[in-house]
């Protein structure tokens, strides 16, 4: 049963993406079974005015599907194996995964850089994260201004740097556009798989050809 802070952040959200069903996703209990029985009562939705995405599972519906997400030839085969053991269930407004790893812990996957920073053992300890600094955690402050600035997101588009971040990109409108979210991914896998093991600092330079 979705209960608080879980509940506070479904309560703000917009869904469902999907049609409504029973999502078994091999597991009654931990962080399996709490996301099984999230998405049977919300089937995927959007939260922080687009800054959070949690994916639905099943088609038809809006923005990426789960299993689909975690289909290695989606994006995951251009991280050269960092993303491999992570079930991702949702994802920041500039691609920044929520993946559950070893069925135990809820992480955010950096998906420039390929680090991961754990965030708990429960969804409920994710959600009390994200609400913690939701303008940060939850991208709100920048998904407001930047939709404003430049128009609603698509369901299955998120926000990518030309310039990118671990580059020293900024955030200012004109280094950010918005892409198909799994392409978004595939453009900064080639990196994270370089500078994913480096310490913070590293001289980077990019292999071409």
């Amino acid at each position: 049963m979705v209960t608080s802070p879980l509940r506070h952040l479904v309560s703000g959200a917009r869904g469902p993406a999907g049609l409504r069903r029973s999502v078994d996703l091999g597991a009654t209990a931990g962080i399996l079974g709490e996301l099984g029985g999230l998405l049977s009562a919300v089937n995927g939705f959007s939260a922080c005015n687009a800054g959070i995405q949690v994916f639905r599972a099943g088609t038809p519906g809006l923005g990426p599907e789960l299993s689909q997400w975690n289909h290695p030839e989606m994006w995951k085969n251009t991280y050269g194996g960092i993303a491999d053991g992570l079930f991702c269930f949702g994802q920041d407004l500039f691609g920044v995964q929520f993946a559950v790893q070893d069925r135990t812990t809820v992480v955010a996957f950096d998906s420039e850089t390929g680090r991961i920073t754990p965030l708990g053992t429960t969804l409920e300890a994710w959600a009390a994260w994200l609400l913690d600094d939701v303008d940060v955690h939850g991208c709100r402050a920048y998904a407001t201004a930047w939709q404003d600035q430049c128009g609603p997101l698509g369901h299955s588009q998120r926000l990518v740097p030309w310039r990118l971040f671990a580059l020293g990109g900024t955030y200012d409108f004109d280094n950010v556009t918005a892409k198909d979210a799994a392409r978004c991914m595939r453009i900064r896998g080639p990196l994270a798989r370089q500078i994913h093991e480096l310490p913070q600092g590293t001289t980077i330079t990019l292999a071409s050809g």
